[in-house]
């Protein structure tokens, strides 16, 4: 009877998600706006709100492994779907997003990703996005927090390979701070271009930090080995077999 229902539970969860992203915009627009902390505040409500209706609907459970950063750190991290950015932010203090552009313009999303410091970057164009946060860190313009990156550029589907982008290095070598990578399995269970959520355990997990003073090449090495082995690692330990992988 459950698989019958999942269907139409994974539709009823992504319209109620996208209910209590406009009602939660709502109730909390006078506080972000006088303040980013309630911006901050929003933002974590509507994620444990998402993750506890996954659960309740759809039989998808949240598991944040390892430790979280809460000083400020580069988080750079596998990006599988949705899920993984809403599990992430809700395990950190104060996260902010290197995002897409584009993402500025949507209802609801873009006001509060702009209010608590997120950085839109221009397809093709990541160089100058970086530069200018670089000019904002150094200013003072840009509170504290977590930068989360996400060093593909995009989601990418489980067992699907995507190169990994330099920009996440050129982060690394100019912010001078520690990078914490993060691995995910949430793609077997939250697919890329799909209503159909699947019951289980959707992971991301913290690994060690990897801390300033690598190069460039020696840096992207170590990053993309500890994100993919323990991705793949996680996707296993769910029930997706990579392709090639140990």
């Amino acid at each position: 009877m459950r698989r019958i229902l999942q269907w139409p539970l994974s539709i009823l969860f992504i319209v109620q998600m996208y209910l209590a992203m406009l009602v939660l915009g709502i109730v909390f627009l006078p506080w972000a706006v006088v303040s980013r902390e309630g911006a901050f505040a929003a933002c974590h409500a509507y994620c444990r709100w998402v993750m506890f209706t996954a659960r309740v609907l759809v039989g998808l459970k949240s598991d944040v492994r390892g430790t979280p950063p809460a000083d400020e750190v580069l988080i750079a991290a596998k990006h599988q779907s949705f899920f993984d950015i809403i599990m992430i932010f809700s395990a950190v203090p104060r996260g902010k997003f290197i995002m897409k552009r584009e993402l500025i313009w949507a209802p609801v999303l873009g006001l509060y990703a702009l209010r608590i410091g997120c950085v839109p970057v221009n397809r093709g164009k990541r160089a100058a996005a970086i530069t200018r946060m670089m000019a904002d860190v150094k200013s003072g313009a840009q509170d504290p927090g977590q930068l989360i990156i996400y060093p593909q550029g995009t989601r990418v589907a489980p067992g699907a390979k995507r190169a990994y982008k330099v920009g996440t290095a050129v982060l690394y070598q100019q912010l001078k701070q520690p990078c914490v990578p993060v691995a995910t399995n949430v793609g077997v269970f939250w697919p890329k271009r799909s209503l159909y959520r699947k019951p289980g355990t959707a992971v991301v997990e913290f690994l060690p930090r990897i801390e300033p003073g690598l190069s460039n090449d020696a840096f992207m090495e170590r990053l993309e080995t500890e994100v993919e082995t323990h991705s793949n690692r996680l996707m296993a330990d769910a029930g997706f077999r990579v392709k090639g992988a140990a």
